[in-house]
Order: structure tokens, then sequence, then C-alpha cells
């Protein structure tokens, strides 16, 4: 399969970020900010994150946020909490920043129906709400930055399709489907994606599984079930992210399956690339989080001065509005391409990745 590198992915994000950035244009999220502008040099932009469970949260996307945030603006106050996937407890987060008097909220939804409410209180204080990674289901939203989700899915669905069809599996072999969480609207749009792939490889889908809260352990469970029922028919293993792939090999490792199928990913974890390494995991997705995490703080800080932004695209909610939005381009990453994208980019530095147990597998990958 054919791999774009993450160099060009991230070059062209960069130069999105900075066109989108200083171009101004009037569209609807202006309406949003007259009321924050006054104290723009040292505003609050409030940061709200779903999850633990996924560790890029507070591995990547936080503090890159926070860094962009103290370059652009070096008295502004970045408000953090994370819902450790609670929508309710989200809500309790981000009514408390509308309180202490927040002049922008990038929202990462757990719930992304839930968080609705969320943007209906902040657009009646006046304050701007980005939605960040996940899709909020709100005509309100400013704008949405994330990656072309759909995308993500296809690229999960056609490594697979392709390594079933190079490891010589019958044309009707069996799949089964590990997918993410039913209030991530992300997780549809993964779904999605990987269907459109799978459904027309002649590959037969044994049974699929919505997790909850992308919750490694449930993902365990529900395959250690799929096994007792279909044993030897599963020849490969669709999952969504790198923590629903961990849970997913342990329940094949403890069933004592051997060789273990092909197993997706995504986000790039460091233990899912050095899963990738030893062989238990195909593959994951690579979302360059740095670019994205970057252009929320840059927005944020716009939009707390009063100033709009030209997006790259629009994205159309569930509820059928168009939001002005900025979408980056995601990357297949199996053990060939290891060098050329995580760690040719500065995600992880090739000693994050080859300790001890990963030396081999690391010099034989070539990652060094």
């Amino acid at each position: 399969m054919k791999i774009a590198t993450t160099r060009a992915v991230i070059a062209t994000a960069a130069l999105l970020l900075a066109a989108g950035s200083l171009t101004a244009c009037s569209n609807g999220s202006s309406s949003g900010t007259a009321a924050n502008t006054a104290n723009a040099s040292s505003a609050k932009i409030g940061l709200l994150l779903p999850d633990s469970v996924t560790a890029r949260y507070e591995s990547a996307d936080k503090p890159l946020f926070e860094a962009k945030i103290k370059s652009l603006c070096p008295d502004c106050t970045v408000l953090y909490s994370n819902a450790d996937g609670d929508a309710a407890k989200q809500q309790q987060q981000a009514e408390s920043m509308l309180t202490q008097g927040v002049n922008v909220l990038v929202l990462d939804p757990f719930d992304g129906e839930a968080a609705a409410s969320i943007v209906g209180e902040a657009k009646a204080k006046n304050i701007p709400v980005i939605s960040y990674d996940r899709l909020i289901n709100s005509a309100d939203l400013s704008y949405y930055i994330s990656f072309d989700n759909e995308k993500v899915g296809e690229l999960q669905g056609q490594a697979l399709v392709d390594k079933l069809k190079a490891d010589g599996a019958a044309a009707d072999a069996g799949i089964l489907m590990v997918n993410g969480s039913p209030t991530d609207n992300n997780a549809s749009q993964f779904k999605a994606g990987a269907h459109k792939i799978i459904d027309a490889s002649g590959y037969k889908i044994l049974a699929e599984y919505d997790t909850p809260g992308w919750d490694p352990a449930q993902a365990q469970t529900w395959v250690a079930g799929q096994i007792t029922q279909f044993g030897p028919q599963i020849v490969g293993l669709y999952a969504a992210n790198d923590g629903t792939a961990g849970g997913a090999i342990a329940a094949l490792k403890g069933a004592n399956v051997s060789p273990l199928p092909p197993v997706t990913g995504q986000d790039a974890e460091l233990a899912g690339i050095q899963r990738i390494l030893a062989g238990d995991q195909f593959m994951t997705v690579y979302k360059a989080f740095k670019p994205e995490a970057e252009q929320a703080a840059t927005l944020a800080v716009s939009l707390a001065k009063g100033e709009s932004v030209t997006p790259t695209s629009n994205t159309t909610t569930k509820g059928g509005a168009s939001i002005p939005s900025f979408l980056l381009t995601p990357v297949a990453v199996t053990a060939a391409n290891i060098e050329s994208t995580v760690v040719a980019d500065g995600f992880y530095k090739a000693s994050d990745i080859c300790t001890a147990d990963y030396a081999a597998a690391c010099a034989t990958a070539g990652v060094k």
C-alpha cells in the first residue's frame, strides 16, 4: 500500500496553520467573540479533554496545546480538565470554566451529543467553542479541528484487507470488528471508512462491537467471547484504536491463539508501536497531534482577540449543520515505516521505542 510521508503532511498542516491564522474573514463564528476582546492579551482559554484511557491526550495534546498558547500569548491562562470518560463530569467541568470567565472553550467531547448542551451554555455567554478532535452535534460551534476520520477507517480497513490477501487468507474468511465508543462521533466515521473497504473485499464480518468508552478491558472481554464462538474462523481483527487493539490482543493470547491474526489500531501509542515491532499488532494510524493541537491553540488565541479565521473545509454534523473546519491527513504505520514516520517526525525518539525488550526488533525494522 502506498503511504505518504508525514513530513509532507506536517508541512502542509503548518502552511494551512499559517495561512488560516492570518486570514480574517466574515463567518458565523465571528459573532461569538466580540464580548471577549477586552483582555485578549491575558485571556483565559479552557481545554476540556474526554478521557484518560487514550494515552495521547495527557502525553501529547495537552502539553502541545499549552506550549503553543504560551508562545502566542505569554500572559494567557489555560484552564484544563479531563472528563475521565464521564459526560456529566465534563459538563460540570465546562460550567466551572464558564463561571471562571474563560474567553474560549476548546472542547474534545466524551459524548458528542451530550456536549451540545455545553456549546449552548457557552453561546448564551457569548463564548466561542472549538470542537477538538471529536465533533459535537451542535450548529453553534465556531470551528472543528480534527483529522479526516473516515479516511482513518479506510486506511485501517485497507491495511487489513491487503495483509489478509498477502497472507493467502481464504476469500470468505472471517474478521472481527472492535469499533470505538458509541458516544464518539469519530468512532462512527472510523467504522464507516473501515466498512467501505472490508464490505467490498469479500471477507466476512463474523461480529462487531462498539466499545463503551473505548475501554480496552471491555474490548478484551468481548473478543474473548468471540474466540470461544468462532475460533479458527477468525483470520483478521479490526480494532479502532491502539487501546482496543491491546485488549483484543490480550484476549487472543489468553486463548493461546497462534499465530495471532493481523490486528489494526490507531493513535500510534508507544505500546502500539512496540506491539507492531514485536509482531503482535499489524498496524496503527499516526495522526500528527502537533499540528492539530497547535492549530487549536492558534485558533483559540485568534478568537480571544475577536478575530475570525478562514477554514480549509466544512464538516456536517449529525443534525445537518455545516461547521468551518480544519481536517488533517492521517498516515498508516506498519513495522516497515516506523522509522520514516513517528521517529523521523520526532513524535518518539528511537530510544523511547527500542527498550531492551524491543532492541532486536528495532534493529530488524531499521529503527535507530
